[in-house]
């Protein structure tokens, strides 16, 4: 009898074991913000980012750089495109007045803004993308390359 006992004891407490891991369920929720971590946040970002006309002179020196890739080698040859070298130093301004912690998300959104514009083509738009990765490098400034994540509509 005490067997018995033991067993139906033994058997009802692997029971209520089993039972209570079927309950256990751990939910890890991960949450990405691009928010600047020594403080003011992306809203910040978004106002620097408006306020430097949403570097229009990096989205013609890109676009130039995408469109007329072969006139401009034959330039190169001559010489420094002068309205491309325009395009370029005022895009730097723009890099220059934007906190180097909101540079990369300023990018991310040009291109981002560029992509949703529409009227290029899926391989022009990744070369942007590529291209607009090293744009801080270009304009010889901290970071020099940011990640662009290109997205397709």
């Amino acid at each position: 009898m005490a067997k018995l006992t033991i067993l139906a004891a033994a058997l009802l407490a692997l029971l209520a074991l089993a039972e209570a891991s079927t309950y256990r369920t751990t939910i890890t929720t991960t949450t990405i913000e691009e928010e600047n971590p020594r403080g003011g946040g992306s809203q910040r970002c978004r106002e620097q980012f408006h306020q430097q006309q949403q570097l229009r002179h990096c989205q013609m020196y890109m676009r130039q750089g995408s469109q007329y890739d072969a006139e401009l080698a034959l330039a190169m040859v001559d010489g420094v495109n002068p309205q491309r070298q325009q395009h370029l130093t005022e895009c730097c301004r723009q890099l220059r007045n934007i906190d180097e912690q909101c540079r990369c998300q300023a990018i991310r959104e040009m291109v981002r803004q560029q992509q949703m514009g529409g009227g290029s083509q899926q391989e022009e738009m990744q070369e942007m993308a590529q291209k607009a990765q090293y744009l801080p490098r270009r304009c010889n400034m901290e970071p020099q390359q940011c990640q662009i994540r290109a997205v397709w509509f």
